[in-house]
């Protein structure tokens, strides 16, 4: 694994006009390779997420990628490094089709020139998606949604993949697809930064978990640091 972090996150303080949600909040990611965040509902961490892809503006501290200070930058200029945000909830324009998603996902410079490469890797993913081509996005089931918002965040050729909860919601056996795609996209060399309630997925996924509770990372476990996943539990809910 690489020596530096491709992220760093250094004393984040961070929230909504008056109300602070994240409290001097530090994380690496990318020393150990992927990174799990897991905790309760409402405790930071999608609001972490969104002020590292610069939808949220940090009120003080540093957010770096690949070395390069990105604190304040704009959602689209962080975009252009290869920072790519998949937010939670299938964040989709409805009426645009499957087909018109993956070519707005390329819209960067960056991403423009590999873009049949990335279209071929995302069918390759989610055969599903090239079935429904041209199908309108409203038309879609939930755990199709969730493969357009994956496929869209490919197609901008991550350096960096920020998922928050890809499987929130979704059947069983749709959950296990989506879970199965996320590890081939981990093995296919980009790196994750994964937010899930699914213990056992990020065990297997990540090799550093960091548990973020009240706006803060209470406890990080690192590569060699064995828990059972009867530990990580009792982390979560405060045993």
């Amino acid at each position: 694994m690489s020596e530096n972090p491709i992220l760093s996150v250094e004393a984040v303080t961070s929230g909504y006009g008056r109300v602070t949600v994240l409290h001097d909040i530090t994380l690496e990611a990318g020393r150990f390779g992927n990174v799990g965040l897991f905790g309760p509902n409402g405790h930071g961490k999608t609001t972490l997420l969104r002020t590292i892809s610069g939808l949220v503006a940090p009120k003080s501290g540093r957010v770096a990628f690949d070395g390069k200070d990105i604190t304040g930058l704009s959602a689209r200029a962080i975009v252009a490094t290869g920072l790519i945000h998949v937010p939670q909830g299938n964040k989709l324009f409805p009426d645009l089709t499957i087909g018109d998603c993956m070519a707005l996902g390329a819209y960067s410079p960056r991403a423009r020139p590999h873009e049949a490469e990335n279209r071929e890797k995302v069918v390759k993913l989610f055969p599903k998606l090239a079935e429904r081509w041209r199908q309108r996005v409203r038309t879609l089931s939930g755990g199709e949604r969730q493969m357009v918002s994956i496929g869209t965040a490919l197609m901008s050729h991550p350096r960096l993949l920020i998922l928050d909860e890809p499987t929130l919601g979704l059947a069983p056996k749709i959950k296990d697809e989506l879970c199965a795609a996320v590890m081939d996209i981990s093995k296919g060399g980009v790196p994750l930064v994964v937010v899930e309630q699914d213990i056992e997925f990020l065990l297997e996924l990540s090799r550093q978990l960091f548990l973020v509770d009240h706006g803060a990372v209470k406890t990080e476990i690192r590569p060699g640091e064995s828990l059972e996943h009867s530990e990580i539990m009792a982390m979560y809910f405060g045993h």
